[in-house]
């Protein structure tokens, strides 16, 4: 089969298009004929070596953790799924099993024709009709993720929430059920994202750089460094929420303020619901990459500024 391969520890670059045999399921998994698969932050991160001491790679590694595709096999005593039912959902490399939760899928890469699956958890389930199968690939991290945050955060109907880093992925996911919930929310990104961002739900949008408004009610915060959130603790109502999605895991005094409640949201078990509750939810999609340009999607991706989701048709 054809698939994107790091055969070392690199940037995207250093990544390949090459031949590798398929994959056959195990006891309890799923083979998966892959369909689209989309690009995520950790497709890059993970062959970078940055966590090579927590969960070193084992080379030739595939990235890609985010897929829709075709059942093509399924090993023993796996019932839920026949070979040709339509599924999608999220994995994540079994190099780093130990950094997973108590029930995760874990796969061979999704950045490849086929890929293997763990079949009994709450991160794969079939692919309704409605939803394409370029959506489907693009919505299971960012979908967990902000439901997660919606979860945590509960936000309430006339609330002020500040938004930094509402282009991406979980960002423009996130805007439209910040928006239904009637939250007043202003968002970082570029100018020439604001188009899009009002579309989606914001009501405001600032640059990445501008002074934040002061006394919002609930901050979250999807791209800074979590080290970094002085300025947007300082714009936090007191008593406020103040929510990442970034590492390191926040203290109390990254931000100086003892009177804000301030957390990593990571969902690793899927507490606020699986695949089959991220169905409902709409992905912002702004290009999509053939197998062959895969590479050139994941170094875009690393080094560009990227609006949404991309992602590759295989």
């Amino acid at each position: 089969m054809k698939a994107i391969v790091a055969t070392d520890y690199g940037p995207p670059e250093s990544y390949a298009l090459t031949d590798l045999p398929i994959p056959e399921p195990g006891p309890g998994q799923i083979q998966v004929r892959i369909a689209a698969a989309s690009v995520n932050p950790g497709d890059i991160v993970i062959p970078s070596g940055v966590y090579k001491a927590q969960a070193p790679l084992t080379f030739p590694h595939v990235p890609g953790n985010d897929f829709a595709g075709t059942v093509s096999a399924v090993g023993a005593g796996v019932a839920a799924y026949r070979v040709g039912d339509e599924v999608f959902g999220h994995a994540v490399p079994r190099a780093l099993r130990a950094m997973a939760g108590v029930n995760p899928s874990m796969t061979t890469g999704t950045l490849a024709e086929y890929a293997v699956f763990e079949a009994g958890t709450p991160f794969i389930a079939p692919r309704p009709p409605a939803l394409s199968r370029i959506d489907a690939a693009a919505l299971p991290t960012v979908g967990l993720t902000a439901r997660a945050l919606m979860a945590t955060a509960e936000p309430r109907a006339g609330e002020t929430a500040l938004v930094i880093g509402a282009t991406g992925g979980v960002g423009t996911t996130l805007l439209p059920l910040l928006s239904q919930a009637g939250v007043t929310v202003t968002a970082t990104g570029h100018p020439a994202d604001e188009p899009l961002l009002r579309k989606l739900g914001a009501h405001t949008v600032i640059g990445y750089d501008d002074d934040y408004p002061t006394s919002r009610d609930l901050g979250l915060n999807l791209v800074l460094p979590t080290d970094r959130l002085q300025r947007a603790a300082a714009a936090i109502r007191p008593g406020g929420r103040l929510f990442t999605i970034t590492f390191p895991p926040p203290r109390p005094d990254m931000i100086e303020r003892s009177d804000l409640r301030f957390e990593l949201v990571l969902d690793l078990d899927g507490r606020f619901g699986g695949m089959a509750e991220v169905a409902a939810l709409t992905p912002t999609v702004t290009a999509t990459y053939p197998l062959t340009g895969a590479v050139q999607a994941l170094t875009d991706f690393a080094g560009n500024h990227t609006v949404g989701k991309l992602v590759i048709t295989v």
